[in-house]
């Protein structure tokens, strides 16, 4: 089985933010796998941080979990919500091409149909499905 998270963070003005991978096509929500005696709420602060410069200020709160069988039988991503953070510096060891700030309404055409499908049903307030 493999872990991993993701994380949406969103700032006042309700944007937002999305990374773009420099080994997979698209805009995605900052995230990334569970290491070996971490926990998953203490993975999905330091993808934040890694992957975008935010150091939360508030706990990560889980939101959903999911099966994610597209790539791996057993994969798992946990989406987590974190409200309040300060910025910092990055430390994606050159795996980030590109960081963004986007309405949700107007996300960029390369979001993926997964971050879409999780922006809406988060925004909506709405019931997440098992599957990613």
């Amino acid at each position: 089985m493999t872990l991993g998270v993701r994380v949406i963070a969103r700032r006042s003005d309700g944007h937002v933010v999305l990374v773009k991978h420099t080994y997979i096509e698209g805009w995605h929500l900052p995230g990334g796998g569970v290491d070996a005696g971490e926990t998953a709420p203490v993975a999905a602060i330091r993808e934040l941080r890694e992957e975008v410069g935010l150091l939360a200020q508030s706990p990560a709160r889980l939101l959903a979990v999911f099966s994610n069988h597209k790539v791996f039988k057993g994969d798992h991503v946990l989406l987590f919500e974190v409200t309040s953070w300060s910025e910092g510096q990055t430390d994606n060891h050159g795996e980030i091409e590109e960081v963004g700030w986007f309405d949700p309404a107007a996300l960029p055409e390369a979001a993926t149909p997964a971050t879409r499908r999780r922006l809406q049903e988060y925004l909506a307030g709405a019931e997440h499905p098992e599957n990613w």
